[in-house]
């Protein structure tokens, strides 16, 4: 395993992340993936900043940090999350 996997994998595990459902990446609707990433970032204790910047910035790293392993249908559908997420908390979607 190399460091940046090792990093990634702390930085998931022990920071003030959110304590996710396990395979919510997964997930084939995106409005699944932003609805359990809200309920994860509602529910969490560990959080320093508000819900939605939570789920947001969580979803956002996972993004980044899988880049080229994620199909083009996995990262439009992460991308459309993104979407899926700001509806949800009643904030205007980018493409809108």
């Amino acid at each position: 395993m190399g460091k940046s996997e090792r990093w990634s994998q702390k930085v998931t595990e022990s920071s003030d992340s959110l304590d996710l459902e396990r395979g919510v990446f997964a997930l084939e609707d995106s409005r699944e993936i932003a609805r359990s990433l809200k309920k994860s970032a509602e529910e969490s204790h560990r959080r320093k900043s508000d819900p939605y910047r939570s789920a947001m910035s969580m979803l956002t790293f996972y993004i980044n940090r899988a880049g080229k392993q994620l199909t083009t249908e996995q990262k439009e559908r992460l991308e459309a999350a993104k979407d899926e997420l700001r509806i949800l908390f009643g904030r205007t979607p980018k493409n809108y």
